[in-house]
């Protein structure tokens, strides 16, 4: 009888240990996959406090600086974003959302290559009212943003 507790005590242990292992390896893949698709925001003063690498995919936000933005030779889009404390330049490639333009709020994702955000893809706002959230704090954070009285 004692052989046979002994050897079920052996099975729980393994059966434990091998779902222990399956857990491990289930995460590192999942922490994997997901390693490319998450993109940190920043905002155009942390860009310029802190500038990423040149390799690193993040997002930034704010509001198209006024008179900044110059349709270049071809399909090359060139405007600066702004929190209302610092101003980044931006290069786009592409076609530009529908309700995009100065002083409209906009999220782009991208690198940061020599001084320069080069956004791989531009986000506008849904419609007159709305702006993303993020872009709304970092301009709050820098007193640009009052919310309207009613």
């Amino acid at each position: 009888m004692a052989g046979l507790k002994s050897l079920k005590k052996t099975r729980r242990i393994q059966i434990i240990v091998l779902a222990f292992v399956a857990l491990a390896i289930s995460t590192g893949l999942i922490g994997y996959a997901l390693k490319d698709g998450i993109n940190y925001y920043r905002s155009p003063t942390e860009v310029l406090a802190e500038p990423p690498s040149e390799n690193e995919v993040f997002r930034m936000g704010g509001l198209v600086a006024d008179g900044t933005l110059t349709r270049g030779q071809g399909e090359t889009i060139t405007f600066s974003v702004t929190d209302g404390a610092a101003v980044v330049p931006v290069a786009y490639s592409g076609v530009l959302p529908d309700l995009f333009g100065e002083n409209q709020g906009m999220i782009g994702t991208g690198t940061y290559v020599d001084g320069t955000f080069q956004a791989t893809e531009i986000l506008a706002k849904h419609d007159e009212d709305y702006m993303p959230k993020e872009v709304l704090d970092s301009l709050k954070e820098s007193g640009v943003y009052v919310e309207p009285t009613s």
